[in-house]
């Protein structure tokens, strides 16, 4: 094992991985900096701990529609699945916040 520095939303993290995975650790890291500032740079959501989630989602949500695409769904009925479950996450988010 080795150990490597990555940066996340600027924070620092080191990390223990196999000399093999290396490249690919820090492209995962790459990845989802980037989908934690798209997220955060919405304005829509605050707290570093929603971004994380919010990011981890869209990333979930990707590896899903990879591994078992519809067989019956064409691309314009999958974007509308998508954007109407955006609008119901930032929807219960705006609610969530509310509460504190």
């Amino acid at each position: 094992m080795e150990q490597i520095s990555v940066k996340i939303l600027d924070r620092d993290w080191k990390l223990a991985v196999p000399p093999e995975e290396r490249e690919s650790l820090i492209d995962a890291a790459a990845l989802l900096d980037e989908k934690m500032r798209s997220v955060r740079d919405t304005g829509r959501i605050a707290g570093i701990d929603r971004i994380a989630v919010m990011a981890a989602l869209q990333l979930a949500l990707d590896l899903v529609m990879l591994r078992n695409p519809p067989a019956s769904s064409s691309t314009g009925t999958m974007l509308r699945r998508i954007q109407k479950m955006t609008a119901d996450i930032d929807e219960e988010l705006k609610r969530q916040e509310s509460l504190f």
